[in-house]
């Protein structure tokens, strides 16, 4: 038995492919018992992580197999720990009994011979063989955790709780057995403060997955239907990339907002400026090219900002976004650099058409007025910027930045593109601008 795990560790790191050759050459007698092994079935990212963890959560998108992965855990628990206590907690009764026990890849379907669990359903209860056993909880009873105490717990979909805090704080009380006490929570993120609380936690392993990581297990039909829908959305990347997305009371802008402006493809433009805010050292630069139509609503066409780079680098990133839009201008700050910012862009083009700008409010402050603009319909996104639009939603009313990263470089970017463009920038010459696809 020992030489079979050590076998199955060393074949779960390896791609499905090379897995079934590798197959074909076990012994026979033992191919279907390895086939069916849940560790050889995985994709390593359904396997527990490697060290000391209390929490596994598994922030994944719909359909990536979270529930296939929490019944195989505490089926496996449950083997290796002999009247080991469980706590199966769904957001309602039925939600526990009909997915968490009796769903496709539930607690019954996926045990094996030898370990199948007893339903007993006047006590709510599930019993092993060897004497493990688990308590259905619903998480509509937050008090129904007082009581009793846990080895190991398994809470799916945590995001749908009505009372998550609570009930979680209640659970985290119980679980008070044994030499280490686990928990996995499988979950399609929300953005909720509980949740964010949580991934941050000490000894919290997070897992990320998307709906297309499981492409090989789900219909064609389904994965082409959900991506017509979806794709491009902010709704499409909590729900099929897994993303722990938020709206923040008091931000500049609201995902709901940005997925109201988006368009397929932009009209004919009379100007395009590409917007730069520049490092001051060796951090990122803002790169957002917008251009505007003969009925003054802009268009965002694409964030080409660079996470960090040396000068010579970001500077060939402004010219290139520059001539593969054929930009009329590029719009950049030199609060940080003077006029050495407009030297770094001229060295790798000379005939670069530069504006410098300079700052004399902070980022929140200058981009109010551009999110008024958006508020007033006058904007359009070309498709999604997920790492920009990230940055915006995390300006705030009045000032202040709680979005990814120490500075908004792209939303300032973008915030310099559109106020040359609209508030206050040279008005539109008679020309026009048919982008190329």
């Amino acid at each position: 038995m020992g030489r079979e795990l050590s076998l199955m560790e060393r074949l779960v790191r390896l791609p499905h492919a090379e897995r079934a050759r590798i197959l074909e050459g076990i012994a026979p007698e033992r191919r279907a018992g390895v086939a069916r092994d849940w560790r050889w079935l995985a994709r390593p990212s359904q396997l527990p992580p490697e060290g000391d963890w209390a929490v596994w959560l598994i922030l994944a998108g719909r359909g990536f197999g979270k529930t296939r992965t929490g019944a195989e855990w505490v089926t496996a628990q449950a083997a290796l720990h002999p009247g080991a206590r469980f706590a199966l907690v769904g957001p309602t009764a039925h939600d526990a009994l009909a997915v968490m026990l009796e769903g496709e890849s539930g607690l019954l379907v996926v045990a094996p011979d030898g370990m199948r669990p007893e339903w007993r359903a006047t006590r709510r209860e599930v019993r092993w063989p060897n004497g493990a056993m688990a308590s259905l909880v619903s998480a509509v009873e937050p008090d129904s955790l007082r009581g009793p105490q846990f080895h190991f717990a398994w809470c799916d979909e945590i995001a749908a709780w009505p009372k998550p805090a609570e009930v979680w704080a209640n659970l985290r009380m119980g679980l008070r057995l044994g030499e280490r006490p686990r928990a996995v929570v499988t979950t399609t993120p929300r953005p909720l403060a509980f949740l964010r609380q949580l991934q941050a936690g000490d000894g919290v392993a997070v897992t990320r997955g998307s709906t297309f990581d499981n492409r090989a297990n789900l219909p064609p039909a389904f994965l082409a239907d959900v991506h017509a829908a979806y794709a491009g959305t902010a709704l499409g990347r909590q729900e099929l990339l897994g993303e722990l997305l938020e709206d923040r009371e008091g931000a500049l802008w609201s995902r709901d907002g940005l997925d109201s402006c988006r368009v397929a493809e932009a009209p004919e433009l009379r100007r395009v400026v590409v917007g730069v805010d520049p490092p001051a050292g060796p951090g990122g630069c803002g790169i957002v090219v917008a251009g505007l139509d003969a009925a003054g609503v802009a268009y965002v066409l694409a964030d080409a900002s660079l996470s960090a780079a040396p000068p010579e680098t970001w500077a060939r990133a402004v010219a290139s976004a520059r001539a593969r839009f054929e930009a009329d201008r590029v719009v950049v700050e030199t609060n940080n650099g003077g006029d050495m910012v407009e030297a770094t862009l001229r060295a790798v083009d000379l005939a670069l058409p530069v504006k410098q700008v300079k700052a004399s409010r902070g980022k929140s402050a200058r981009a109010e007025p551009v999110s008024a603009l958006y508020a007033a319909g006058r904007v359009r996104h070309v498709g999604m910027f997920a790492e920009l639009e990230d940055e915006m939603c995390g300006l705030m009313l009045g000032g202040g930045y709680v979005g990814p990263g120490s500075s908004p470089d792209r939303a300032d970017a973008l915030v310099w593109a559109l106020t040359d463009l609209m508030l206050g920038g040279r008005k539109a010459g008679p020309g026009v601008r048919v982008l190329g696809h």
